[in-house]
């Protein structure tokens, strides 16, 4: 198989984490023909070596003789972000491919692994991890793209061009920028790019705020720039240097207060990209509040765009409820009992008490996967 996509500049160093000697030794001798290779028999070691070297991708088996595989993977994940993991075990389960999906894994393969789909499986994560690479880059030394509009989209246009380039079909990439969902690939990567339990907090907004599209009187447009809208409501949070959801303090509300500054340059940020007005106006007020005491703008009641006033709801009920590393979610009823404090405060009566029936109602009141909505 032709990996030079996988020694783009230089070869990528990989982690092979197993107790076994002979799987170890088998993805060794598989890898060190177009990666560097290092290996780890247990957590401990494995920790050490990352705390010591660069590493860009991790082979990880699931069962570890002093501590279980996803809770390496948590760990990983928290204190190296940027580092990509797939799991390789013989004691895979739906259940725990979700799980380590969920906490940030790029992929699952199950022992005795396929060499074709091995090999495949880390040519496409290397291609994801210099995406993701390229855009946190731009993060950080483009500012300009939440500034003023002009500037904003000269900066999206060298995003674009870049991020095209490092996709698979760069052409298709550069000729599919035509419509807003287009650019969702594009989005949810930098999302990512900044912290997945972001893009896992975003999906499931999205995924609360259709559950009430479904059961409003909305048009077909409304209900698309519902979804978009909610998906990217703390599109901001990624302007923030070393920006982590895990610290993101949580008020008693529900209500993540790390910076109000994201919710305006996240406006500005996706300004220039052609979306829908009411997208804009989601970003821009999901965090105003019924009461007239929210932010940026302070606005009161109706004077709140009604779709942002959804997504102030499904955001906060997301916070209540997410299983997030250094949080206690809450069940339904709790959760349920402690947003409904908020009415005629933060949120508009009515849609709340809607909301609540709806999520009670609903056979599957949270999001099955934490992935991001189809492009």
């Amino acid at each position: 198989m032709d990996m030079a996509s996988c020694q783009a500049g230089t070869q990528p160093t990989v982690l092979v984490i197993d107790d076994e000697a002979g799987p170890r030794d088998a993805l060794k001798t598989i890898l060190r023909t177009f990666c560097n290779v290092r290996s780890a028999e247990n957590a401990k070691t494995a920790l050490d070596v990352l705390n010591q070297d660069p590493i860009d991708l991790i082979t990880l088996d699931q069962k570890l003789p002093d501590r279980h595989g996803l809770d390496l993977l948590r760990d990983i994940k928290h204190r190296h972000p940027d580092v990509e993991v797939i799991i390789v075990t013989g004691y895979g389960s739906l259940k725990s491919a979700m799980e380590g999906i969920r906490h940030g894994a790029a992929g699952y393969l199950l022992k005795p692994f396929n060499v074709n789909e091995l090999t495949t499986l880390i040519q496409q994560t290397m291609d994801k991890k210099r995406r993701l690479d390229f855009l946190r880059h731009s993060l950080r030394t483009l500012p300009d793209l939440w500034g003023s509009e002009e500037e904003s989209a000269r900066a999206w246009n060298k995003v674009k061009t870049g991020y095209a380039s490092l996709s698979i079909n760069a052409q298709g990439a550069v000729a599919s920028q035509q419509d807003d969902m287009s650019l969702l690939p594009l989005l949810s990567d930098i999302l990512e790019a900044t912290d997945r339990q972001l893009l896992n907090h975003s999906s499931r907004v999205s995924f609360y705020a259709t559950l009430m599209a479904s059961r409003l009187n909305l048009t077909a447009s409304e209900q698309k720039s519902l979804a978009l809208g909610a998906f990217l409501h703390d599109l901001g949070k990624t302007s923030l240097p070393s920006y982590r959801f895990s610290e993101d303090q949580v008020l008693p509300s529900g209500e993540a207060s790390l910076c109000r500054e994201h919710s305006d340059r996240g406006a500005r940020m996706i300004a220039p990209l052609g979306l829908p007005i009411e997208v804009g106006q989601i970003v821009a007020s999901h965090h105003e509040r019924w009461d007239g005491q929210g932010y940026p703008r302070g606005l009161r009641g109706t004077d709140i765009p009604f779709l942002a006033r959804i997504v102030g709801i499904a955001q906060t009920f997301d916070h209540l409820t997410a299983d997030v590393p250094g949080r206690v979610a809450l069940p339904l009823d709790a959760a349920t009992r402690q947003i409904s404090l908020q009415s005629e405060t933060h949120f508009d009566p009515l849609l709340l008490e809607f909301f609540i029936q709806v999520v009670k109602d609903s056979p599957v009141s949270t999001p099955a996967m934490d992935i991001a909505p189809a492009a």
